[in-house]
């Protein structure tokens, strides 16, 4: 049995201290993402919480331990200021004045699996022990779940190694809490020095190194928001990094006192991270990218932007609601039913959900479909599909489009089809395209309105803000309708917003709403539309590097200024 899943005991419960690394969600273990699947009480601080969050259950009871900042800079001297618990959960309160020890004992009482998340890894970062020490001294039963350290993957990420062929010393250093005797010791050492630090503060761990014996020509690199797509990275010397920061003008910064991760030694010099950044040389490395789909619609597509470096932000452009006039649907339902059709087509993810929908409130399920080919206009219809438990017989082995489809649908055989009739449940306002095609290949279609589409409610007041006033770096449009509903609810994008469309009739859609195209799909994919923005995205960060312009988003752009033509 893996500990995670330990029964916990009637009455002391049992903790999991887990670590969340350094801020990327893609860094939690396997062993982490199984302990939250089963915690009953997630406690954490709110930026640990948005990143372990998601692997929780339903229902799971969420504790915020957030505490006040101290002038004693000893990590836990702080108190929760208040419990956050999610709406949907069993509420577990503390005092503020209590500190995450006790906040911990009392999630456990009852026999519930607490899960105490910390940023980074419990054995470096988070200074848990004392946690861990009261826990034993209860006897409520804990284990730790190891995470990446902050000071080990924020370099990682920053494309700063740490050791070298020949095996450099490397000292970890905490800043806000280091003796003299510790500058001393690391100041003695030529091998690398991790300091963990504050903005505010990273000029004078610089000034203390160069006390206790460094050269202040020793390389340095100062990464903020490390694994994250706010990652930042500077790099100069022991002696320049405070005018380097001055020059880059991030101090004086509201969030000067956060902690980033400085690298000191031969290892972090700008020569060699310029091979090795990867993660920061992302093509839409922070692009805040609108997607006006979903978040149903756009899970695979906002995936693939992630992985490009993007922030992607879904506006639903278009609502979906049931049809008028229902009785045409239910005819057509009972008639698969009863073998009146020899195929049925979903155009979309949208008509399979209605189909479903239908089929729940007749009491069907999906051994309906026994006896009848089953088509999928693409890959995101035929994953909706097998959701349902359906295995469609036909998906276009090219263009995923009606198109597509057509390509190779068969003709109707009346050897070998003993039925020529075709159930295509769709949209109000679909194209006749594959009507008028399978018509043509000597099909009889039931083109039944399944769905309507409307207009959304608009976004946000902050969102619609964003979307007029430059906010987003690029905005994706994968239809005309997306566009004239994107500009109906929320307005028009700004003039520096990359704005890339899935072909030429939603360009040209784009075009008369007065946007000006910058990146076309070169076929009608969803996905070849994110890969054109992303290769936009890195010619342009190509053209800034071998012109020495620093690297900037669109949005980072003067106002007003001209935006080139993709070509």
């Amino acid at each position: 049995m893996s500990p995670t899943t330990l029964p916990a005991g009637p009455e002391h419960g049992h903790v999991t201290f887990l670590g969340a690394g350094p801020g990327d969600p893609g860094l939690l273990t396997l062993r982490a993402v199984e302990a939250l699947a089963n915690a009953d009480v997630l406690v954490a601080e709110h930026e640990v919480l948005d990143v372990v969050r998601t692997h929780a259950r339903p229902g799971v009871s969420v504790v915020n331990t957030d505490t006040d900042p101290s002038p004693d800079p000893n990590p836990g001297a702080g108190t929760p200021q208040q419990t956050v618990v999610d709406a949907a959960s069993t509420t577990v309160g503390a005092p503020a004045a209590r500190d995450a020890a006790h906040l911990v004992m009392e999630a456990a009482r009852g026999g519930r699996r607490v899960v105490r998340a910390v940023s980074g890894d419990p054995g470096l970062d988070a200074y848990a022990a004392e946690e861990m020490l009261a826990c034993a001294a209860a006897g409520v039963p804990f284990e730790v779940v190891p995470g990446i350290a902050t000071a080990v993957g924020v370099p990682a990420y920053a494309g700063v190694p740490l050791r070298d062929a020949q095996g450099a010393d490397v000292r970890f250093v905490d800043a806000r809490t280091a003796s003299d005797r510790c500058w001393t010791e690391v100041g003695a050492s030529d091998g690398t020095v991790v300091v963990s630090t504050t903005l505010d503060s990273v000029a004078s761990a610089a000034g203390e190194l160069v006390s206790a014996g460094r050269k202040p020509d020793t390389p340095m690199t100062v990464t903020v928001a490390g694994t994250t797509t706010r990652q930042r990275t500077w790099c100069a010397t022991l002696g320049t990094i405070a005018q380097t920061l001055k020059q880059a003008k991030v101090l004086p910064s509201p969030d000067g006192g956060r902690t980033v991760i400085a690298v000191v030694g031969e290892r972090s010099a700008a020569a060699q991270r310029d091979q090795l950044s990867w993660f920061e040389s992302k093509p839409l490395f922070g692009w805040r990218v609108l997607v006006p789909r979903t978040k149903e619609q756009a899970a695979s597509l906002s995936d693939q932007l992630r992985s490009y470096g993007a922030v992607p932000h879904e506006v639903p452009t278009i609502a979906v609601e049931p049809p008028r006039t229902p009785q045409q649907m239910e005819r057509a339902v009972k008639g698969l039913v009863t073998g009146r059709y020899e195929w049925i087509a979903f155009t979309s993810v949208n008509a399979v959900k209605a189909v479903r929908e239908k089929f729940e409130e007749y009491g069907l399920d999906a051994r309906a479909f026994a006896g009848i080919k089953v088509a999928a206009v693409g890959e995101q219809t035929a994953k909706a599909l097998i959701a349902f438990g359906v295995k469609p017989d036909l998906v276009p082995s090219g263009e995923q489009s009606a198109a597509g489809l057509l390509e190779d649908w068969p003709p109707y055989d009346p050897v070998f089809d003993p039925i020529d009739r075709v159930f295509l449940p769709r949209a109000d306002i679909a194209t006749e395209t594959l009507v008028a095609g399978l018509i043509e290949l000597g099909w009889e279609v039931d083109d039944v309105t399944a769905y309507r589409t409307v207009r959304a409610s608009p976004p946000p007041a902050d969102t619609r803000e964003a979307i007029k006033g430059g906010g987003f770096d690029a905005v994706l449009f994968t239809s005309s309708s997306t566009v004239r509903n994107l500009v109906g609810i929320a307005g028009k994008p700004h003039n520096v917003t990359v704005i890339a469309c899935i072909g030429p009739a939603t360009a040209k859609t784009a075009e008369e709403h007065g946007l000006r195209v910058d990146v076309m799909a070169p076929e009608p994919s969803v996905h070849k539309l994110a890969e054109a923005l992303a290769d936009f995205g890195m010619k342009r960060r190509a053209a800034a590097v071998e012109a020495g312009d620093p690297v900037t988003r669109p949005s980072e752009r003067r106002p007003g200024a001209r935006r080139r033509r993709a070509t």
